[in-house]
């Protein structure tokens, strides 16, 4: 295939392409089985099938999906910018805090203290008019920008305080887990306005539904899965583009990346904001699944773990990070109701397996045996350049022939 010429699976340069066929093949499929085949089995299969969903194991899947959003939001800055932020769980549960109070605004008179203007937390503590950070969270539309606005807009102050003195490595990881236990120990505090240790919860319905009723929650778990599914094209989108060569440079060599003239700080500062855009997101699907938001969401060892479901899975793998936060919080599942004290010693033994034996976690491991069992796949065929000399050799052939 000539360079500078497009084809089945590869782009102009002569390069595979990202978004073959194949990949929105097995994208399509992924969305279909969770999408459409998890909502079927709980709705058309009898109960008492052995492959029947039943309803509280949708809300759980919800929960799942909205941890592998948040791995892929972690995985955009590590995987690829080589940022190992340990405070993305802030992130995560400030996007959870900006649905919280949508939720508890939506209560009005159905509190226990029945008070239209406060919720009942404020009014046990005794407060006289609703906070002016409250205002705005009893409509919808201006719950989802804040949503978005409050995670992106702390990322995009703290990552230009941060990147701009060019702090970076494991100095870079402290200070955010500094940043978030900051958060976590701000938020017990029952002056916050933000309910203290026990949160926000008690919700009763989103967007005029209730969410304690089964099509709800069934409609927020296909909302998680497109959440999902979007998010993971976004990632693809930046990580394939020539900004992702760029956070590829920077990872490995950041030096070079200054030298050649690129802007390191601005490529930090717009994939270290994205990334806490897209953490936010998951916690607000987060929050009416669970059906509570608390200070212990901004607990630094919540983003610790999922730093341990990125690397388990596959760091710089956006697949990895999907896989690394299901199937580790589908383990964490089962091993805290049968044996919840193995839980940790399994969880930092994995962690301790993967770093040693798995750099590249279970897509690399999948990666490496099938280029085991696969014979090696033929490189595209480019046509060789030509030294002026040839051109004219060319030109004056073509000339006598004429």
């Amino acid at each position: 295939m000539p360079v500078g010429s497009s084809s089945f699976g590869y782009n102009r340069l002569g390069e595979r392409s990202a978004w073959t066929p194949r990949f929105w093949v097995a994208f399509a499929v992924c969305g279909v089985i969770l999408g459409l085949g998890i909502p079927a089995l709980n709705l058309w299969v009898a109960p008492t099938s052995p492959v029947a969903v039943p309803d509280y194991l949708v809300p759980l899947l919800g929960k799942y999906l909205c941890y592998a959003i948040l791995a892929l939001s972690l995985d955009l800055v590590w995987g690829y910018a080589g940022i190992l932020s340990l405070g993305h769980g802030a992130f995560f549960a400030l996007g959870g805090y900006a649905m919280g109070m949508y939720l508890m605004r939506q209560i009005g008179t159905r509190g226990v203290n029945g008070n239209p203007l406060l919720p009942d937390f404020m009014v046990f503590l005794n407060y006289k008019e609703l906070p002016w950070f409250w205002w705005g969270f009893d409509h919808f539309w201006f719950a989802a920008l804040m949503i978005m606005a409050v995670p992106g807009v702390f990322a995009f102050i703290f990552g230009w305080l941060a990147f701009r003195s060019r702090v970076t490595g494991v100095y870079l990881s402290i200070i955010t887990q500094a940043m978030t236990y900051a958060l976590w120990l701000a938020f017990f505090r029952n002056d916050m306005g933000f309910g203290g240790n026990n949160g926000l919860t008690d919700y009763k319905d989103i967007l005029g539904w209730d969410v304690h009723l089964r099509g709800t929650r069934l409609g927020l778990y296909i909302a998680t899965v497109v959440g999902l599914g979007l998010t993971f094209l976004i990632c693809r989108y930046i990580t394939t583009s020539k900004l992702g060569r760029v956070l590829l440079a920077l990872r490995d060599a950041e030096s070079r990346v200054r030298f050649l003239g690129y802007s390191v700080t601005n490529a930090k500062l717009f994939v270290f904001t994205v990334s806490a855009i897209l953490a936010g997101f998951a916690g607000a699907l987060y929050v009416p699944q669970v059906g509570i938001i608390n200070p212990s969401e901004f607990s630094p060892g919540n983003s610790i773990e999922v730093a341990i479901w990125v690397s388990i899975g596959g760091r710089g793998t956006l697949i990895g990070a999907v896989l690394g936060a299901i199937l580790v919080n589908l383990a964490k599942t089962w091993l805290t109701s049968a044996f919840p004290e193995v839980w940790l010693f399994f969880l930092g033994g994995l962690f301790i397996v993967s770093t040693l034996l798995l750099p590249r976690g279970i897509v690399g491991l999948l990666d490496k045996l099938h280029w085991m069992r696969a014979p090696p796949e033929a490189p595209p065929v480019t046509v060789p350049s030509m030294s002026v000399d040839d051109g004219a050799a060319v030109a004056n052939a073509a000339k006598e022939q004429a």
